[in-house]
């Protein structure tokens, strides 16, 4: 069995639950040690089958339960040479658990493989991640101001899609944001939108994709209705039909069960 659970998703926090034949990764853990606890007994999953936790990049909403967590189950982090380069001088790595940066031609754990590829994203580097599990590839794209090719090459070929959709540009705009927070959201390093969430989903169809997750959402500039119909009005443009041609869901800011992808 493999499964994809988000536990968390959003500025309050990221981590992510993914499974294959009894052996388990997380990449990020953006919550206290205890709250990453209850989400797995929230979703049902045994802390035991975890072997290692992948960083996207170090700001605070991915890496703030790492020290703890990864240091009660004695796990082995990865992430990359610049992040862990910056994690060290915040005083996250010590001497009760191993890290290794990752390299581009990934890692495996167990039948789990793992390969990154870079995202654009206001950190000393930012990475997405393709989950190799047998013979499906799950993706895991968040905290990117735009789909480079590198991205979109990542991205095919993967029969399920977690990826950012964090706000709508005319919310954001009249928002209550400072101008200089709007700036830095809409920039090439900030975060995806919805529209330019969207618009890569039907290339993703044609190419495998099965399932969407959206995630990353803002609860200040979205809302997942918004999000849910760019994403559907995109596929429709294409003659893509939701629950015939795909699947679409949102990872919740917290997940009680109610999210998960078992194949």
């Amino acid at each position: 069995m493999s499964r994809l659970c988000p536990l968390f998703s959003g500025s309050s926090g990221n981590s992510i639950y993914i499974e294959h034949n009894n052996e388990a990764i997380l990449i990020d853990a953006g919550r206290n040690a205890k709250q990453i606890e209850m989400a797995l007994f929230s979703n049902n999953i045994d802390v035991r089958k975890i072997k290692s936790i992948f960083v996207t990049h170090e700001h605070s909403d991915h890496i703030s339960g790492i020290r703890v967590f990864v240091s009660r189950y004695n796990l082995k982090l990865y992430a990359g040479e610049k992040t862990l380069n910056v994690m060290g001088n915040m005083g996250i790595l010590n001497n009760k658990f191993e890290y290794d940066s990752i390299n581009i031609d990934g890692v495996s754990v167990g039948e789990i493989h793992v390969k990154p590829f870079k995202t654009s994203h206001d950190s000393v580097e930012s990475f997405g991640y393709v989950v190799n599990l047998g013979n499906k590839k799950i993706a895991v794209c968040t905290d990117l101001g735009y789909i480079s090719n590198e991205v979109e090459k990542a991205l095919l070929g993967c029969e399920v899609v977690l990826i950012e959709s964090n706000h709508d540009v005319g919310m954001l705009e009249n928002g209550r944001y400072p101008y200089f927070l709007k700036r830095r959201i809409l920039s090439s390093k900030g975060h995806l939108s919805n529209e330019a969430c969207a618009n890569i989903l039907p290339k993703l169809v044609n190419n495998g994709a099965k399932r969407f997750i959206l995630s990353h959402l803002s609860s200040e500039n979205n809302i997942p209705e918004l999000a849910m119909q760019s994403s559907i009005s995109s596929l429709r443009e294409h003659n893509m039909q939701l629950n015939h041609d795909f699947t679409l869901d949102v990872a919740p800011k917290f997940n009680n069960n109610e999210c998960n992808v078992i194949f």
